[in-house]
C-alpha cells in the first residue's frame, strides 16, 4: 500500500498550527513520490503549499474518514496520532456533548464545567452487569469493570484517577465510589455505603480549596480502599492521604481561598454553639483574606457546613468532638491574626493585651504569657548549657505560621484516622477496590517543593502505567498467537533514579537538611556538581544559580531551590508544642499523643533495622523521606492490584462549559500518558476485528463464490486479495490485527465499491426510468396528436359556423345599433326642444310675473305717496283753519274785552237784565248738577245692564248646555235606574255572602289547617325538589366544566391507584425479602447459638396480619408444625426485625386514629345536618303560613279591585255625556237617591277594606302566637296589655252594626301588634337572609377564585403535553377524591361486615329451628314406628357428595407435603383440572368449617401460606413452579370469596354453589392475606422472567441484524467484547420463543386472562425499557439502519400479540417509546419543519431522551448526515414547555401494580375427584 494510494486527490491531512495545534486540509492533486510540495486547501478555502522535508520525506498525518469521527474508543481510529486523537475528542466533547472517551484501557474524562444528568440511579442500573465495551464510555463502566473483575478473578482492583487541578478528579472518584455503594449492599446492621460516601464532604471541607484553576481543588492525594466481603457487599473502607498542602493554611495567592472549612465556620458563626469562638466574617482573619476572594459563585458555605456536620454525625463523631474540632479551627484563625511587634533587628514581642492571642490561648486552654513568650523566643541546647534566644519579627511570624500549619496537619490526620476507625468493620475482608485520587503533572511559573513531589509521584505512576499497557499488549498478542515483536516505548526509570536513587535529588536534600548550616544555595551547588552534564535528565538554567531543570516524561520543569530545605524539614518550635501539651483540652492532647506514638514507633523501627543510635533517636523524618516511603507503599499496593485508569482533562482555563482549548488539551494529553498509549498501540496492530465483524463489514468487497462456510478462511482470502503486504495485518485465533491506517484503506475500498455499485444501480434505474418515460411519452404523444387533430377539425367547422353566424349577427347588430342611435338622437332632440321651450316659457312667465309684481308695488307705493300728500295737505289746511280761527277768536276777545270795559254802561243800559242773568245762571248750575247726576245714573245703569246682559248670556249658554245634558241623561235614566236596582241587589247579595262567609269562617279555618298541612308537605317536597334541582344544576354545571377533563381525571385516578397499589406491592416484596433474610440468618446462626439461651424470647410470623387472634393462631401453628424452628426462634435475639414490627404497629395505630377521627367527623357532620334540618323545618313551616296568608290577602285584594272597578264604571256612566236623555237635576229626587246609594256603597267598600286588614292581622297574630317558642318567634314579645284601643267614635256604630259578633273588632285591635310582630319577623328573616347572602357571597367568591384558578390551570395545561396536562389539572382533586373513596370503602366494609354477621346469625337460628323441627319429627316418627308396618323393599340411592374432603388434625402437614411441597407442576398442569390443588385445599377448608373446628381451619390456612412461601423461596427461579402456584393461589383466593356467602360474590354462583357456602367462619381477613401472597408470587414471577429475558433483549432487539452487512457496522476498538467468548447469534425468534413458552405455561396452569394480560404487558415493558436504555447509552446503535432494524423487530412483537389476541392488554402501548425512538433515528433532521414533526411525533419520549438520541446519532455509512448543533438547539427550544420528568433512562426495574379481579369458577366441588398419583388417600370425600 504505497503512499501514492493514500495521498490521492481529495484526501484529507493534518497541518500543524500555532493556535489550533492542528488544522485540516484537503489535497488538490495526487501526490507522487519525489514531489517537494503538497498542494492543499484549508477548510476556509485558503490554498496552501506544504513543503516536504527532503531528508526525512515525512508527509503530514492523514485524517481519518468522516465515518470514524466521534468514536467511543480512540484505538478504533484507523490513523492513530496526535491530531486524530485531538479531533476525535473535540467532536465528542463539543458536538456530541460527550465527556467520556476510551483510549484503550484508559478512560479520558473532560470536565464539562456543567452539571449533566448522567449520574442518576437509573444510569447506574443500566451499566450494572454490562460489559465495558457494550455501553458508551462512562466512569460507571470503569467501576463496573473493576467490580466484575474483582468478583470473577478474586483479585484486588484499583482505579487511578489523575489530572491537573480543575480537571475533575475528585468528582470522578466520588462517582466511582457512589457506583460501588449502589451496586453492592451492606451486610451489617447499619448502612456502610452511606458512611463511605459521608467521608467525601468531610475530606472536601478539610482538604479542598479554591485555586485559580478550580473552585474545588483537592490539595492532597488520597487512596481509598473499599472493602468487600465474600458476598461482594461493602463492609468498610480505609483512607490514606498524601502530601497535604499545609502552606495554604497561612498563605493564599490572589484569587484563591484557604480550605473550605474555615469559610464554612465563619458563615456559621451566628449559631449559638459557635458564639464562644468569637468569629466573624472571613475578611476579619489574615489566613482567610489574603486571596481577596472569600465567596465562590453558586456555593453556600453555611449549607455546606450543615452537610459537613451531618456527615460527621453519620460517621459516629459526636457533637462534642465536632465542637472541639471547630474550636481548634477557630483558634488557628485567631492565631493568624496575632500581631508581632518589632523591637530591634533580632528582637520582637507580642503585646500582652493582644485580643487574638488571648482568644487563641483561651480556646486552646494554655497560659497566654507562656505562649506569647515562646512565640518570640526559642531554646538552644548545647552539650554544656541551655539558653534562650529571641527571634526577629520575620522568624517569629514564620514560627507562628509553622505552628498553625502543624496544628492543622495534626488535626487533618486525626480526622482521617477517625474516619478510618468509623469505616473499619469486624467482618473479614475478602477483597478491596482502591480509588486513587491524586494530583496530576503540574508546572507553574514558579515551581517549588510541592510541585517537585507531585511530579515525582506522577513519574512513578507513569512508569507503572507504561509497564501495564505494555503487558496488556503482550498478553493480547500471546493470547491470539500473534508473532511478538518488541515495541519500543518511553521508559522514565532514569528520571526516577535521578530523583530517588542514591546521591539523587532527595538524598542530597536530606543530607543538606542534616547539615548545621545547610542552605538552599549550598544544596543547589551540590546538585550542579553531582548531576550537571552527567545526567541527561538534569539541567541548569542559564541565568540562575538557585534553580534546576528536570526533563520529565511530560515536559521539562524548572524548580526554584528557595524554600526546599525549610519545607523538607517542616520544623516547629518544640517549646510551643510543649506549651500546647500542657493544655487541658482533650482533643488537643490526643493530637500530640498520636504524634508521640508515631515517634516511638519510628524509633523502634529504626532500632530493629540496626540503625539505632543516640543521634537517630532524636532525628525526625523529613517530608521528602516520608513522601518517598508512602509513595513506595502506594506503588506496591497498585502493583498488587489490577489497575484501571481515568485521565481527567481540563478543557480550558476560563471554566467555560463545553469549550475546548486545543493547546491546553494537547499539553494534558501528553502529560497524562494518553498519547503514549496511542503511540504504543500504533507501534503494533491497533485495529482489531473479529472474523464475524470483518465479514459483516466488508462482505460487499467479496463475490458470492468467494464466500465460504468458514468465515476465517473467507476473511484470509479477501485480505490476501486486497492487500499484498502481509506485514500490514496478522491473523489471530479469533481476531484480525491491522496496522495503523489499514482500516482507513479498507474503508476507502468499501466506499468506492459501494459508490460504484450505487452508480451502476443508478445507471440501470435511470435507463429503465428514461425508457419507461420515453414509451409513456410516445404513447401519450400519439394520443395527444389524435385528439389534437380531431379537435382542430371540429374547431375549423365550428369556426365556419361561427363566421356565418357572426356575419348575420353583425348585420342585425349594425342595423340595431344604427336604429338605436337614430332613436337616441331623435329622443335627445325632442328632449332638448322640450326643455328649451319650457325654459323659454318659464323665462317669459317669470318676466311677466316680475312686471306684474312691479306694477302692484308701484300701485301701492303711489297710493301711499298720494295718501301721504293728502294727509299732509289736510294737516296744512287744518292748521291753516286753526290759525285763522285763532286769529279771529283773538279779535273777538279783544272786542269782548273792550265791551267788558264798558259793562257799567251795559249795566246802566240793562239794569233789569242782571236778575234775569242770575236766575238763568242758577238754572244753568242746577241743570249742570242734574246732568251730572243723570250721567252718573246712566253709567251705573249701563254697568248693571252690561253685567245683567253678560249674566243672561251665560245663563242662556248654561241653559242650552243643561238642555243638551238633560236630553242626553234622560235617555240614560232608565239604564241608571236598572243599574241602581242591580247594585241594590248586589249589596243585598254581598250582605248575604258576608253572613255566609262569617258562618263559613270556622269551616274555612279547618280547611286552611288542612291546606296548611298539605302545603307544608308540598313545600317540603318542593324544597327538596328545589335542592335536588339545585344540586343537579350544580352537578350539571360542574359536568359542563369538566366534560373535557373527565377522561383525564379517570386516567389520573387510575394512575394514582396503580401507584398506590405498586407502593403497597413493593412494601410487600420488601417485607418478603426481609422475612427471607430473617430466615436465612436464623439458619446461619442456628448452629452457633443452639446452646446459648437468651432471656428475651419472641416469635416472628412469616406474614403480616390485621388481628391479634390471627397472629396468635399463626404462631401456635408454627410452633406446632415446626418445633425445631420454634426453638431456634427462642434462641434467636439479634436477627429479629423490631423496626419492621414497630412500623407495622405504628401503621395500625395511625389507621385506628384515622378511623376515630373520621368517626368524630361523621358525628359532628350528622349533628350539624340535624340542626340544619330542624331550622329548615321551622323556616318551611313559617313560610307555608305566610304563603297561605298571602293567598287569602290576594283573594280579598282581587275582590276589592273588582268593587273599585264597578264603582269607577258607575261614576263614568253617571258623568258620561253620550246619553240622549237628560240627567236628573242636581237637586232632583233621583239625583239625591243616586248620591245616597253611591255614598253607602263607598262606605261598604271601606268597611270591606277594614275587614280585609283585620282578617289579615288576626291571622298573622295567631301564627305569631303559634310560633312564639320557635326560632322564628324567639325575638317577638307579645304584650296584649300594650294594645291601645283603636276606635273611631264617629264610625263605631257603623262598625258594630256591620260586625255584631265582634270578631272583626278584636282582630282590628290586634292589627298594630301583628304589624309589629310582622316587622320583627321580617327583620329577623332579613338578618337570616343577609347572613345566608353573605355566606353565599363568600362561597361564590371562593367558587369564583377556584374557577379562575381552574381556568388558569386549564389555560396553562392546554399549553402542556397530555401527560403533564393531566397532572397539572387534577393535582388538587386527588386528596379529596381519595378521602371520599376511603370513607365510602370503610362504610361499605362496615356494612358488609354487619350483613355477614347478621346472615351468619340468621343461618345459626335457621339451623337451630331445623334441628328443633327434626327432633320433633323424630319424636313423631318414633311414636308412629311403634305401630306394625308392612315390610317394604328399599333401593339404595347413589351417594350425593357435598364437595368436602374429610381429614384428621394430624394430616395437615402430610397433606401439604404431598400437595404443595413435593408436587411437580408439569404433570398436574397437563393431566388434571387447572387449579386442582386449590380446589382440594378449599374442600378441606369446607370440612373444617362444617365441623366448626376453628383450630383445624386456621392451621390449614396458615400452613398452606407458609408451604407456598417455602416452595417459592426454594424454587423462585423456576418459572413453571412460580406460575403454577400463582394460578393456584389466585384460585384459592377466588374460592374463598366465591363461597364466602357475600351477596356480591353469590350472584355469579349456581344454587348448588350457594348452598355450599361457608357456614361458621368469616374468612375475609384471609382474602387479604392470600392477595398479598399472590402479589409476592407475581413479583417473583416477573423477576424470574426478567432474569431470562434481560440477557436476550439487547442481542435480539439491537445487536442482531436480519441481513448481515446490509446495514453495516462501524469499526470498533479494544473495548468491544474483547474479553467475551464468541456466542451464537440471538435473533428475535429466540425472544418470541421464550415469550410463547411463558404464555403457554401460564395458560396451561389455568391463570386468569386478566393476569395473563398484565404479565404480557410487564414483559413488553421490560423489553421496551431495556432496549431504549441501551440505545441511549450506545452511540454505535444510534443510526438510520438500526432504527429500521428496531422497527422490524417491534413489528414482529406486535404480530405475536395479534396472534394470541392480546392487543387489548396494554402491551403495545408500552412499546411506544421504543417505536418513537426508532422513528426518530429514521426521520429527517434538517429543517425547522422536521423539528416540529419530531416534537409532535415523540410524545412518549422525554426531552432529555430526544436530545440524547439526536446527540448520539452517528452515520454508519457515508451517505448519512450528522445532526447539527443548531437543529438540536431548535428541538430544545420547541420542547421547553413540556412538563415531564428530567430523568434520562426508563425504569427497567419498574413492576406495574397487579390486580386480581374476581373470576368465579364453574367447576362443581362435588364432581372433583382426587387422582391417586397425588398420594392423598387419607382424604375422604363427603
Amino acid at each position: 500500500m504505497a503512499a501514492s494510494e493514500l495521498y490521492s486527490k481529495n484526501a484529507h491531512v493534518w497541518l500543524p498550527d500555532a493556535a489550533d495545534v492542528w488544522k485540516s486540509a484537503e489535497l488538490l492533486k495526487d501526490y507522487t513520490p519525489g514531489d517537494l510540495t503538497l498542494s492543499l486547501q484549508l477548510e476556509d478555502g485558503t490554498a496552501v503549499e506544504h513543503k516536504i522535508d527532503p531528508k526525512t520525506k515525512n508527509l503530514p498525518p492523514l485524517r481519518n474518514p468522516n465515518i470514524l469521527e466521534g468514536e467511543n474508543d480512540l484505538t478504533a481510529l484507523s490513523y492513530l496520532h496526535e491530531p486524530a486523537v485531538l479531533h476525535n475528542l473535540k467532536v465528542r466533547f463539543i458536538d456530541s456533548k460527550l465527556i467520556y472517551t476510551y483510549c484503550g484501557i484508559v478512560l479520558v474524562a473532560i470536565n464539562p464545567y456543567e452539571s449533566l444528568p448522567i449520574y442518576e440511579a437509573d444510569i447506574i442500573n443500566a451499566y450494572s452487569g454490562q460489559n465495558m465495551g457494550d455501553m458508551d464510555p462512562h466512569i460507571f463502566a470503569v467501576a463496573e469493570e473493576a467490580y466484575k473483575q474483582m468478583a470473577r478473578d478474586q483479585r484486588n482492583q484499583s482505579i487511578i484517577v489523575s489530572g491537573e487541578s480543575g480537571a475533575g478528579k475528585t468528582v470522578s472518584a466520588k462517582y466511582a465510589m457512589r457506583y460501588f455503594a449502589t451496586v453492592s449492599s451492606s451486610s451489617g446492621e447499619t448502612n456502610v455505603e452511606e458512611r463511605v460516601l459521608a467521608s467525601s464532604p468531610i475530606m472536601e471541607a478539610f482538604g479542598n480549596a479554591k485555586t485559580t484553576r478550580n473552585d474545588n481543588s483537592s490539595r492532597f492525594g488520597k487512596y481509598i480502599e473499599i472493602g468487600f466481603d465474600k458476598d461482594l457487599c461493602i463492609i468498610g473502607a480505609n483512607m490514606r492521604t498524601y502530601l497535604l498542602e499545609k502552606s495554604r493554611v497561612v498563605f493564599q495567592a490572589h484569587g484563591e481561598r484557604n480550605y473550605h472549612i474555615f469559610y464554612q465556620l465563619c458563615a456559621s458563626s451566628h449559631l449559638p454553639e459557635f458564639k464562644t469562638f468569637k468569629l466573624g466574617c472571613p475578611d476579619d482573619f489574615c489566613c482567610t483574606n489574603q486571596g481577596q476572594s472569600p465567596v465562590i459563585d453558586g456555593v453556600n458555605d453555611a449549607k455546606d457546613m450543615s452537610n459537613t456536620r451531618r456527615a460527621f454525625s453519620l460517621l459516629g463523631i459526636g457533637e462534642s468532638d465536632q465542637v472541639e474540632i471547630y474550636q481548634i479551627l477557630s483558634a488557628i484563625l485567631h492565631l493568624s491574626n496575632v500581631d508581632v511587634k518589632d523591637q530591634s533587628a533580632d528582637r520582637c514581642s507580642i503585646l500582652p493585651d493582644n485580643s487574638h492571642l488571648m482568644v487563641f490561648c483561651e480556646l486552646m486552654g494554655v497560659p497566654c504569657e507562656e505562649m506569647a513568650h515562646w512565640l518570640c523566643h526559642r531554646k538552644l541546647q548545647t552539650t554544656t548549657e541551655t539558653f534562650v534566644k529571641s527571634f526577629s519579627k520575620a522568624n517569629a511570624v514564620h514560627g507562628r505560621d509553622a505552628l498553625a500549619k502543624h496544628i492543622y496537619a495534626r488535626l487533618f490526620n486525626w480526622i482521617v484516622s477517625s474516619i478510618n476507625n468509623a469505616l473499619t468493620s469486624a467482618v473479614k475482608q475478602r477483597s478491596f477496590i482502591g480509588v486513587l485520587d491524586i494530583y496530576g503533572f503540574e508546572t507553574f511559573d514558579v515551581n517549588s517543593f510541592e510541585q517537585f513531589c507531585i511530579n515525582y509521584a506522577n513519574e512513578k505512576l507513569q512508569q507503572q502505567f507504561n509497564l501495564h499497557v505494555f503487558k496488556l499488549e503482550q498478553e493480547e498478542y500471546m493470547k491470539e498467537e500473534i508473532p511478538w515483536t518488541l515495541i519500543d516505548f518511553y521508559d522514565n526509570q532514569p528520571c526516577i533514579n535521578l530523583i530517588e536513587a542514591k546521591l539523587g535529588i532527595l538524598d542530597l536534600l536530606d543530607e543538606e537538611c542534616k547539615m548545621p548550616k545547610g542552605s538552599d544555595d549550598t544544596w543547589a551547588q551540590k546538585l550542579y556538581n553531582t548531576h550537571l552534564k552527567q545526567n541527561a535528565y538534569f539541567d541548569k538554567p542559564r541565568l540562575s544559580n538557585k534553580a534546576f531543570i528536570i526533563h520529565h516524561f511530560a515536559d521539562k520543569v524548572e524548580y526554584q531551590c528557595v524554600g526546599f530545605l525549610e519545607k523538607n524539614k517542616d520544623t516547629v518550635n518544640e517549646e510551643q508544642i510543649n506549651v500546647l501539651k500542657k493544655s487541658k483540652f482533650d482533643l488537643l492532647l490526643k493530637l500530640f499523643e498520636d504524634e508521640e506514638k508515631t515517634k516511638v514507633s519510628t524509633n523502634k523501627f529504626s532500632g530493629t533495622t540496626g540503625k539505632a543510635g543516640k543521634a537517630q533517636k532524636d532525628t525526625k523524618k523529613t517530608v521528602g523521606l516520608q513522601f518517598r516511603q508512602s509513595l513506595h507503599l502506594l506503588m506496591d499496593t497498585l502493583n498488587a492490584t489490577t489497575p484501571h485508569y481515568v485521565r481527567c482533562i481540563k478543557p480550558n482555563d476560563l471554566k467555560t462549559p463545553f469549550t475546548l482549548d486545543p493547546v491546553r488539551a494537547v499539553q494534558q494529553l501528553r502529560a497524562c500518558g494518553v498519547l503514549e498509549t496511542i503511540r504504543i498501540s500504533a507501534a503494533g496492530f491497533p485495529s482489531r476485528w473479529t472474523y464475524q465483524e470483518f465479514f459483516g463489514r466488508y462482505r460487499v468487497l467479496m463475490k458470492q463464490k468467494e464466500v465460504l462456510p468458514d468465515r476465517k478462511q473467507t476473511c484470509k482470502n479477501l485480505l490476501e486479495k486486497l492487500i499484498t503486504d502481509q506485514q500490514k495485518y496478522q491473523f489471530g485465533k479469533s481476531k484480525i490485527f491491522f496496522r495503523a491506517g489499514l482500516v482507513a484503506y479498507l474503508e476507502k475500498l468499501r466506499s468506492d465499491k459501494l459508490r460504484s455499485a450505487c452508480v451502476s444501480i443508478q445507471k440501470t434505474i435511470r435507463c429503465w426510468l428514461a425508457r419507461r418515460k420515453y414509451l409513456r411519452m410516445r404513447e401519450s404523444a400519439i394520443i395527444i396528436q389524435k385528439h389534437v387533430r380531431a379537435h382542430q377539425a371540429c374547431s375549423y367547422v365550428k369556426f365556419l359556423r361561427q363566421t356565418k353566424a357572426a356575419v348575420v349577427i353583425q348585420r342585425n347588430m349594425r342595423m340595431w345599433s344604427k336604429k338605436r342611435c337614430f332613436l337616441q338622437q331623435r329622443s335627445a332632440a325632442v328632449t332638448i326642444q322640450r326643455v328649451w321651450r319650457g325654459h323659454m316659457a318659464r323665462k317669459q312667465y317669470f318676466k311677466l310675473l316680475h312686471e306684474h309684481k312691479a306694477v302692484v308695488i308701484q300701485k301701492a307705493v303711489r297710493g301711499w305717496l298720494a295718501k301721504q300728500r293728502f294727509r299732509r295737505a289736510m294737516e296744512a289746511v287744518v292748521l291753516l283753519q286753526s290759525c285763522v280761527r285763532r286769529m279771529m277768536a283773538k279779535k273777538e276777545l279783544k272786542k269782548l274785552k273792550v265791551e267788558a270795559r264798558s259793562v257799567e254802561h251795559f249795566k246802566k243800559l240793562n239794569i233789569g237784565m242782571e236778575n234775569k242773568i242770575m236766575q238763568l245762571q242758577h238754572k244753568i248750575n242746577d241743570q249742570h248738577k242734574e246732568h251730572g247726576e243723570l250721567t252718573e245714573r246712566l253709567s251705573v245703569l249701563e254697568k248693571t245692564h252690561t253685567t245683567e246682559r253678560e249674566k243672561q248670556c251665560r245663563d242662556i249658554e248654561n241653559l242650552r248646555r243643561s238642555e243638551q245634558e238633560a236630553r242626553a241623561k234622560a235617555e240614560t235614566v232608565p239604564s241608571l235606574l236598572e243599574q241602581l236596582s242591580f247594585l241594590q241587589e248586589e249589596l243585598e247579595n254581598t250582605r248575604r255572602e258576608k253572613e255566609d262567609l262569617e258562618v263559613q269562617t270556622k269551616t274555612f279555618k279547618e280547611r286552611t289547617q288542612e291546606t296548611i298541612h298539605e302545603l307544608n308537605m308540598k313545600n317540603s317536597l318542593l324544597n327538596s325538589n328545589i335542592e335536588e334541582l339545585n344540586e343537579e344544576f350544580s352537578i350539571q354545571a360542574q359536568q359542563l366544566k369538566e366534560v373535557k377533563t373527565n377522561l383525564e381525571n379517570t386516567k389520573q385516578l387510575e394512575k394514582d391507584l396503580t401507584e398506590e397499589r405498586s407502593r403497597y406491592q413493593n412494601l410487600l416484596s420488601e417485607h418478603l425479602q426481609l422475612e427471607e433474610r430473617h430466615k436465612d440468618l436464623k439458619e446461619e446462626m442456628s448452629v452457633s447459638i443452639i446452646s446459648s439461651k437468651c432471656s428475651h424470647q419472641r416469635t416472628d410470623s412469616n406474614y403480616s396480619s390485621n388481628s391479634s387472634e390471627f397472629s396468635q393462631s399463626l404462631s401456635f401453628t408454627e410452633d406446632e408444625d415446626n418445633p425445631t424452628q420454634a426453638e431456634q426462634d427462642k434462641a434467636q435475639t439479634k436477627v429479629d426485625l423490631p423496626i419492621l414490627l414497630k412500623l407495622q404497629k405504628r401503621v395500625k395505630e395511625l389507621e385506628e386514629e384515622n378511623r376515630s377521627l373520621w368517626q368524630q367527623l361523621d358525628k359532628k357532620e350528622e349533628a350539624q345536618h340535624e340542626k340544619a334540618k330542624e331550622v329548615e323545618k321551622q323556616t318551611t313551616a313559617g313560610r307555608t303560613e305566610l304563603d297561605v296568608e298571602k293567598l287569602k290577602r290576594q283573594e280579598l285584594e282581587s275582590e276589592n279591585k273588582k268593587l273599585k272597578q264597578d264603582l269607577s264604571e258607575l261614576r263614568k256612566s253617571l258623568t258620561s255625556e253620550n246619553s240622549d236623555m237628560a240627567p236628573p237635576a242636581p237637586g232632583s229626587l233621583p239625583y239625591n237617591i243616586l248620591l245616597e246609594q253611591l255614598s253607602s256603597s263607598n262606605e261598604e267598600l271601606e268597611m270591606r277594606k277594614e275587614e280585609v286588614l283585620l282578617l289579615r292581622s288576626h291571622m298573622v297574630r295567631q301564627e305569631a302566637l303559634k310560633h312564639r317558642g320557635s326560632v322564628l318567634g324567639e325575638g317577638v314579645k307579645l304584650d296584649l296589655g300594650e294594645i291601645h284601643s283603636f276606635q273611631d267614635p264617629d264610625r263605631s256604630t257603623d262598625i258594630h252594626t256591620l260586625n255584631e259578633d265582634g270578631e272583626l273588632w278584636l282582630a282590628y285591635e290586634g292589627l298594630k301588634e301583628t304589624n309589629r310582630l310582622l316587622e320583627t319577623q321580617m327583620q329577623e328573616q332579613e338578618c337570616l337572609h343577609s347572613q345566608k347572602y353573605r355566606k353565599l357571597e363568600e362561597e361564590m367568591n371562593k367558587l369564583r377564585t377556584e374557577k379562575e384558578q381552574q381556568q388558569k390551570l386549564l389555560a396553562q395545561s392546554l399549553l402542556l403535553p397530555e401527560d403533564a396536562r393531566v397532572e397539572a389539572s387534577l393535582k388538587h382533586e386527588i386528596t379529596r377524591l381519595t378521602t371520599e373513596n376511603l370513607e365510602r370503602m370503610e362504610q361499605q366494609e362496615n356494612q358488609d361486615k354487619t350483613i355477614r354477621k347478621l346472615k351468619k346469625q340468621l343461618k345459626l337460628y335457621m339451623k337451630k329451628v331445623e334441628d328443633l323441627e327434626a327432633s320433633a319429627h323424630q319424636i313423631i316418627g318414633s311414636s308412629l314406628t311403634s305401630t306394625p308396618v308392612r315390610p317394604v323393599h328399599i333401593t339404595r340411592k347413589e351417594k350425593e357428595f357435598q364437595g368436602m374432603l374429610e381429614f384428621k388434625e394430624g394430616d395437615t402437614s402430610r397433606l401439604l407435603k404431598n400437595l404443595v411441597i413435593d408436587l411437580k407442576p408439569r404433570g398436574v398442569a397437563v393431566s388434571f383440572t387447572p387449579g386442582l390443588p386449590a380446589f382440594i385445599i378449599f374442600m378441606c377448608l369446607r370440612y373444617a368449617d362444617n365441623v366448626n373446628d376453628d383450630r383445624r381451619l386456621s392451621t390449614l390456612l396458615n400452613s398452606t401460606i407458609s408451604s407456598i412461601k417455602g416452595v417459592i423461596k426454594k424454587k423462585g427461579n423456576d418459572f413453571e413452579v412460580v406460575s403454577f402456584w400463582l394460578a393456584n393461589t389466585c384460585r384459592l383466593m377466588h374460592c374463598l370469596k366465591q363461597y364466602s356467602g357475600d351477596e356480591v360474590f353469590m350472584v355469579h354462583n349456581t344454587a348448588k354453589q350457594n348452598e355450599q357456602s361457608l357456614a361458621n367462619f368469616e374468612l375475609s381477613e384471609y382474602h387479604q392475606l392470600f392477595g398479598d401472597l399472590a402479589i409476592q408470587i407475581y413479583r417473583q414471577l416477573i423477576k424470574s422472567m426478567e432474569n431470562i429475558l434481560v440477557p436476550l433483549i439487547v442481542p435480539c432487539m439491537l445487536e442482531h441484524e436480519t441481513v448481515q452487512g446490509v446495514l453495516g457496522s462501524k469499526p470498533t476498538g479494544l473495548r468491544k467484547r474483547s474479553s467475551s467468548s464468541p456466542e451464537e447469534a440471538v435473533t428475535v425468534e429466540v425472544l418470541l420463543q421464550h415469550l410463547s413458552f411463558f404464555h403457554t405455561t401460564i395458560s396451561q396452569h389455568g391463570m386468569d386472562s386478566d393476569i395473563i394480560k398484565q404479565v404480557v404487558r410487564q414483559q413488553f415493558y421490560i423489553i421496551s425499557a431495556v432496549t431504549l436504555n441501551n440505545l441511549l447509552l450506545r452511540k454505535d446503535m444510534c443510526s438510520w439502519g438500526k432504527g429500521l432494524q428496531i422497527r422490524y423487530n417491534v413489528w414482529q412483537l406486535e404480530e405475536w400479540l395479534a396472534e394470541r389476541k392480546l392487543t387489548d392488554s396494554g402491551a403495545k402501548e408500552t412499546l411506544d417509546p421504543l417505536i418513537q425512538a426508532a422513528q426518530l433515528l429514521q426521520i429527517k433532521k434538517n429543517t425547522e419543519a422536521d423539528a416540529q414533526a419530531i416534537c409532535s411525533m415523540c410524545s412518549s419520549l422525554t426531552t432529555a431522551q430526544i436530545v440524547k438520541i439526536l446527540t448520539l446519532y452517528t452515520p454508519v455509512i457515508e451517505f448519512e448526515e450528522r445532526v447539527s448543533n443548531a437543529f438540536i438547539i431548535t428541538i430544545k427550544n420547541l420542547l421547553k414547555g413540556r412538563d415531564e420528568s428530567s430523568s434520562l433512562m426508563m425504569d427497567a426495574k419498574k413492576i406495574f401494580s397487579v390486580t386480581f379481579p374476581f373470576t368465579p369458577s364453574s367447576v362443581a366441588l362435588e364432581t372433583i375427584q382426587i387422582p391417586t398419583s397425588l398420594n392423598l388417600g387419607f382424604l375422604i370425600r363427603v
